[in-house]
């Protein structure tokens, strides 16, 4: 089962690139569209202009990139976008739960950042659009064959 695992290795990773990009484009529709979205993640009910900027960066990173990261369509930008946001989730916002933590935020958020890591290094696959638009293109014959 190893063997062929490891033989389906693109299957693995471009599998691993969309269901990351699903899951963040999802929780970027879900912070838009709760009531409290990111306040409710940082655990503050003040307004600021200055969470306002940051849930507008967050959720469009979430939404676009995410959405992005599914097709595999500039999969390395969108994963690079990320790594901001999911940074500032481990050390900023889970960080004072701890691990192993009743909600296990700081666990996921770091499996996920690891995760985007992964895919900034690895790129996003054989069954991406950034494969296939990389392709060669099929030479054309000169001259005419009649």
């Amino acid at each position: 089962m190893l063997r062929s695992l490891e033989a389906q290795r693109d299957l693995v990773l471009d599998a691993l690139r969309v269901y990351l990009g699903t899951g963040l484009f999802f929780r970027g529709l879900a912070l838009l569209f709760t009531e409290k979205g990111l306040q409710q993640l940082l655990g503050t009910a003040e307004p600021s202009l200055g969470l306002a900027g940051l849930s507008v960066y967050v959720a469009t990173a979430h939404l676009v990139g995410g959405a992005l990261l599914a097709v595999g369509l500039y999969t390395r930008l969108a994963a690079l976008v990320q790594l901001p946001v999911l940074g500032g989730a481990v050390s900023l916002v889970h960080w004072q739960d701890g691990l192993l933590s009743a909600n296990q935020s700081l666990e996921f958020s770091a499996l996920v950042l690891f995760l985007l890591l992964l895919v900034c290094t690895f790129g996003s696959g054989r069954w991406s659009l950034d494969a296939k638009w990389r392709r060669p293109p099929v030479p054309v014959a000169s001259g005419s064959h009649r």
